[in-house]
């Protein structure tokens, strides 16, 4: 009996003790990484992964100038608002268009997956590759008026890569591509630095546009938003489906201004979405001409890896490798890819300076 109360007071005793280290590890430490995308915001909390997922979306109160809700409420808001309240998405095409919601929102979401710490946590942003210095410092700043203690930049490629489980310290080259919300970044990666690169101002949010002027070019009807973005992710597709498929939407007739019910097939978004997704290739094309033989070599080899929510259009794969005749593919778990990448570069993170524009240019560091 007495060993059986002896065996449970030693564990309790190390379960006490496994619980004081918790409490002074997120008392002392909190490393965070964020995906700061146009579409969506992920949080990476180093020790517990993904923590968070949301749209980039905020609703104010114009009056009041009093921050309403964020994410996914704010989302449900978009086009269903009375005057006095907007919501908006602070980042457009990859870079903040509005700084004072963007941070705003930032710090709503640090608060979200923080406890109480006693020294701010330091943060690891994702940005475009073609970002210019002025938007890196917005970036930066935004971070720190968000509640950081220190904020270092890492290009959106690189992280991706490294979510995607290349290793990208090797003498060998491997082309990513991440097709976010708001650009679609191509990269060609080798002995963990940038060999070449391509940001454009094409992502998730140009197919929508894409939808919203087709169907009004050939129905003269008027769709919303997310209506757009259901009609991409339901029957969407870049390159021919084995069999096609159809949807039902609703939108507003520009003739009569009534509700009008109406079929769109999957035939069709390929038409919708041809001037898009040859912006893309165009951009890949580009990359792969000014990429050294060699390297060009070790892609044919190893292919390229797709990753980000617009690579999940159907067939979007497909079509790259029609194009260019190198084997593509999509990252699993494409959409966190990038959310990844960041959460283990921040093992990295004591070897860094403040505002690193490129992990990848620190060669000692390993993934």
């Amino acid at each position: 009996m007495s060993n059986r109360t002896s065996r449970r007071s030693s564990a309790s005793a190390a379960n006490r003790s496994k619980g004081i280290q918790a409490l002074i590890g997120n008392l002392f430490t909190k490393d965070i990484g964020i995906d700061l995308g146009t579409a969506s915001i992920l949080v990476y909390i180093k020790g517990r992964g993904v923590v968070l997922r949301e749209p980039s979306v905020v609703a104010m109160d114009r009056n009041t100038g009093k921050l309403v809700s964020v994410g996914s409420e704010a989302q449900a808001m978009l086009g269903r608002t009375p005057g006095n309240i907007v919501a908006m998405r602070p980042l457009r095409e990859g870079v903040i268009s509005d700084y004072d919601m963007t941070e705003r929102m930032l710090k709503e979401f640090i608060k979200k997956v923080t406890t109480f710490n006693l020294f701010k946590p330091r943060l690891i942003i994702c940005v475009p590759s073609g970002i210019t210095e002025v938007e890196e410092r917005a970036v930066i700043d935004a971070g720190i008026q968000a509640g950081a203690r220190k904020v270092f930049l890492i290009e959106e490629p690189v992280a991706a890569a490294i979510g995607a489980g290349i290793d990208i310290a090797k003498p060998d080259g491997h082309m990513v591509v991440d097709v976010g919300g708001g650009t679609a970044d191509i990269a060609v990666i080798s002995l963990s630095g940038v060999v070449e690169s391509a940001s454009i101002k094409t992502g998730g949010d140009k197919f929508d546009e894409a939808i919203i002027k087709y169907i009004r070019r050939k129905y003269n009807v008027l769709i919303g938003e997310r209506t757009a973005e259901e009609l991409k992710i339901t029957i969407g597709c870049v390159y021919p489906r084995p069999e096609e498929v159809a949807m039902q939407i609703k939108g507003r007739c520009l003739m009569t201004g009534l509700p009008r019910e109406f079929t769109v097939t999957s035939s069709e978004t390929i038409e919708a979405f041809e001037e898009v997704s040859g912006h893309i290739l165009e951009a890949i094309h580009g990359v792969l001409e000014r990429t050294p033989p060699e390297l060009v070599a070790d892609i044919s080899t190893n292919g390229i890896v797709m990753t980000g929510g617009g690579s999940l259009v159907w067939g979007f794969d497909k079509l790259i490798e029609t194009h260019t005749g190198i084997q593509t593919r999509v990252a699993d778990d494409a959409i966190s890819c990038v959310a990844y990448g960041t959460g283990k570069s921040l093992d990295s993170l004591d070897a860094m300076q403040d505002g690193t524009m490129n992990l990848s240019r620190r060669r000692q560091m390993s993934f």
